[in-house]
């Protein structure tokens, strides 16, 4: 199953407004290759939510509830968004340093294209994240 990681600048919509607001639609993404990543998210795919600009970091997991559907908040275009709901927060938030810092994670996209706010997290990057986070539990769990 694919993981992904998703960009927020919590002054905007923060983890703990995801968690307030249960589902929630992830709109307002208006980059190609983030819309293609939001458009190959399928139901029961998880996420890491990441802070970005403050903390710059992964406070918490995501998991999709609605596949891609037309952005509401998108005046023009085909852009798509889907519905998150909060599965948990990370233990213990793994920042930008310590990810750019870890040669296992080298090749995350989050450290490689730092504007991409949507972006795919290969199955090891996603379990030494998990590791890192102290993140009890079953990957899935």
């Amino acid at each position: 199953m694919p993981y992904w990681l998703v960009k927020s600048e919590p002054d905007s919509f923060s983890w703990d407004q995801q968690v307030a607001n249960g589902v929630e639609p992830w709109t307002g993404v208006r980059n190609h290759q983030a819309k293609r990543n939001l458009a190959a998210m399928r139901r029961a795919d998880r996420a890491f939510f990441y802070h970005s600009n403050v903390g710059k970091e992964i406070v918490g997991i995501v998991e999709v509830v609605r596949e891609a559907y037309k952005d509401p908040t998108a005046k023009e275009g085909d852009w798509v968004c889907v519905d998150m709901k909060a599965v948990g927060p990370m233990p213990h938030p793994v920042n930008l340093v310590a990810i750019k810092a870890d040669p296992a994670l080298k090749d995350m996209a989050l450290a490689r294209y730092s504007r991409l706010s949507v972006s795919p997290v290969t199955d090891a990057e996603w379990a030494h994240i998990l590791e890192l986070g102290g993140w009890k539990g079953s990957r899935r769990s």
